[in-house]
């Protein structure tokens, strides 16, 4: 079996020769017809369209994407051609709730805000917004949650309107997937007539897909990872964000193994294999992080300002930055402690 992998894909060479007659890793761009034509199966990252236009008169029968979003893929053709799919749902969302949370920390501290008297709103409320709410309510917030599809399985209870969300929060958050068309229709839903609905000039987040977003509007602050049209993204918005990312909210070394691991999972189960194999990140270079509080060991941990300002002072190189993506750790890698100095 012959499997054709992303090379960006970390903890995977190992593991995937226990599975595999024959690997080749690619970047992601340099997918072609002719390099997938004798391939059983890819692993992909949102870079690689997975289309016709790719895929027509291959041998593939199985795509793995190591990546929550799915929109690359071309789930109708691959229907048609027989071509089973499947995406890392949830791979990656303590990753991006860090995210947040040390985007908040920094947001607090630049704007001499106090977090335990806003409210934040939450739209999506997947696996990553569930995370993202724990951290708010963890902060002291109040907490407004917008998600159409768990609204109309669960009832209105626990939900609210997007007009509720832009007359009453501080901070809006998007963890929505992106759909172009349909009922549950996500592509420019923060539109112009979003932001003039908007209240009380709140930072706006948004780490799920640029085009979430249109890029217009008047707003106090935001924090933006991704963006329409990249990696050619508006350096005219780079310039004034608070936190502008390239598209690493989800890059910690935890959310890439736990992606890895369920995209090798899944061929396995596909391709009826067995395999035994352990993925695991290497540890931080420091592990032990010692603090006058919880929120000073938390941007030792992960300050997003780092990233902000290496993509602010070489917006050209959003791909390789997010290619070559240092080492991130989650909290449960280190040790803390507290001095109360």
């Amino acid at each position: 079996m012959k499997i054709i992998i992303d090379n960006k894909i970390p903890f995977i060479k190992e593991a995937v020769q226990r599975i595999a007659d024959e690997v080749a890793c690619v970047p992601g761009k340099d997918f072609t017809p002719e390099l997938v034509r004798d391939a059983d199966a890819l692993i992909v990252r949102t870079r690689t369209h997975c289309n016709r236009d790719l895929l027509e008169g291959s041998r593939v029968k199985f795509i793995a994407t190591a990546t929550i979003g799915f929109d690359h893929i071309d789930t109708e053709y691959c229907k048609q051609a027989g071509i089973e799919w499947t995406n890392a749902p949830g791979c990656n969302s303590a990753s991006v709730a860090q995210y947040i949370q040390s985007s908040l920390l920094v947001w607090k501290s630049c704007r001499n805000k106090k977090l335990n008297e806003l409210t934040i709103g939450i739209i999506g409320v997947g696996n990553v917004g569930s995370k993202v709410a724990k951290v708010a309510r963890d902060f002291g917030m109040r907490v407004l949650l917008n998600d159409l599809p768990r609204e109309e399985k669960e009832g209105t209870e626990q939900f609210a309107s997007l007009s509720k969300i832009a007359e009453e929060c501080d901070i809006i958050t998007f963890h929505v997937p992106l759909y172009k068309e349909g009922k549950y229709k996500t592509y420019h839903l923060a539109d112009g007539n979003f932001f003039r609905s908007l209240q009380r000039r709140p930072v706006v987040i948004n780490t799920s897909r640029g085009e979430v977003i249109e890029t217009n509007g008047t707003i106090s602050d935001a924090v933006i990872d991704v963006w329409e049209h990249e990696p050619e993204i508006n350096r005219e918005l780079l310039e004034k964000v608070l936190i502008g990312t390239p598209h690493i909210a989800g890059y910690s070394a935890d959310g890439k193994a736990n992606a890895t691991r369920m995209s090798l999972d899944s061929i396995c189960r596909f391709f009826h294999l067995s395999a035994t194999y352990e993925i695991t990140p290497p540890a931080p270079s420091s592990p032990l992080i010692e603090a006058k509080d919880r929120e000073e060991a938390l941007l030792k941990m992960y300050n997003p300002i780092e990233d902000s300002n290496r993509l602010k002072s070489h917006p050209e190189l959003f791909e390789t930055l997010r290619g070559d993506y240092p080492l991130r750790r989650e909290a449960k890698a280190y040790m803390q402690v507290i001095s109360n100095r």
